[in-house]
């Protein structure tokens, strides 16, 4: 009987433990790290804010006084909003992509969108010349290039993660594939291209703010509102596809539709930002590692606003401080990849794999 009542009272104690009220399955591990993400969240927006302020009046060329101050503001204002827009798709983009590919390393560019993006320049320049590149320009030529990329992505979506045996990592080799095709395509055209017309395009292939229109907004900003909108109402599903599809089965989420409906968002998303800007094959990488080490948690619902504010953050920073601290203006972009590639290369030298 003493056994019987030793035995239940040490199943009680192990029961207690296993429950213990330091256990949660809240997003943060304590109120102290919930606590750390705000401030650090609200920092970030904050330092991005007074960026894009310096952004706007810092060494303006004429006093405020002036009638032609506010227009010289309002022409900065084109490429602060295009900032917010890049940071938004690619920050996000590249949160959702990783989740469903359940890998911290690979960026949604292996789906081939930079390839395609300077494959559509470059035949452009080299099919109707110079004259003919510099006029497409536009709506019209920002929706050609945003519709043709997210087509050539739901084809592959449809192609290879449709039917019994879809298979992701089948669809990324794919996508790898058809990059490094439309990459070399492309490097074949400009090599045959006159100098003159070489420069034309190498411009436009630098990703930069300047690339962008105000006329590009009336399109891009409703499209990236609403994906925005629709991948954040979808985090708690995202939460759980990114413990891998056994995990997704077995709670009842039907994996296939789940991911295809996620890609498609990512595809629109990365498909404006680089129509807008041009490629940025590295910045959602360096954003979405400095998130998860920032937020502290897996949950997306903490993890997108985090990954938002700080792609909002580098973007300014680096286009302050290159414009108007070292005078160096055509080379933010290349900066902004230099750190995120160097970023990729410890990470993949400390993990040892991909």
């Amino acid at each position: 009987m003493n056994s019987l009542i030793y035995s239940n009272k040490k199943r009680i104690r192990i029961g207690s433990s296993l429950y213990d009220n330091s256990r949660s399955a809240r997003a943060f591990r304590s109120k102290k790290e919930e606590k750390r993400y705000w401030i650090l969240l609200t920092s970030f927006i904050a330092l991005g804010l007074l960026a894009s302020y310096g952004l706007l009046v810092y060494n303006n060329p004429v006093p405020v006084t002036s009638a032609s101050f506010i227009p010289i503001v309002r022409r900065r204002l084109v490429a602060i909003v295009a900032m917010i827009i890049s940071a938004i798709c690619q920050s996000l983009a590249t949160v959702a992509f990783q989740s469903v590919t359940t890998n911290k390393v690979i960026t949604p560019s292996l789906l081939g969108f930079e390839a395609l993006y300077s494959t559509i320049n470059t035949a452009t320049i080299f099919f109707f010349g110079a004259s003919a590149f510099i006029s497409f320009s536009g709506i019209g030529a920002f929706a050609f290039q945003v519709f043709v990329m997210v087509l050539m992505c739901l084809i592959l979506y449809g192609w290879l993660l449709s039917g019994k045996y879809g298979d992701l990592q089948l669809m990324l080799l794919v996508g790898v594939i058809i990059g490094t095709g439309l990459r070399s395509l492309s490097s074949f055209m400009r090599r045959i291209l006159a100098p003159s017309e070489f420069d034309i395009l190498q411009a436009r292939l630098f990703g930069s703010v300047n690339n962008a229109d105000s006329e590009y907004f009336v399109l891009a900003i409703p499209i990236v509102i609403i994906s925005a909108l629709l991948l954040l109402m979808f985090s708690k599903k995202l939460n759980v596809l990114s413990l891998g599809k056994g995990v997704c089965t077995s709670l009842g989420i039907k994996y296939q539709s789940a991911v295809i409906y996620t890609l498609i968002l990512v595809s629109v998303l990365m498909s404006v930002s680089t129509a807008l800007v041009g490629p940025l094959t590295f910045y959602g990488f360096l954003v979405t590692t400095l998130s998860y080490q920032a937020a502290q948690t897996y949950d997306h619902r903490y993890v997108f606003p985090m990954a938002f504010a700080i792609g909002f953050l580098i973007i300014t920073v680096a286009y302050f401080f290159m414009y108007h601290i070292f005078n160096a203006q055509g080379v933010v972009s290349v900066i902004i990849e230099m750190f995120g590639g160097i970023t990729f290369l410890i990470i993949v030298l400390r993990k040892g794999t991909l």
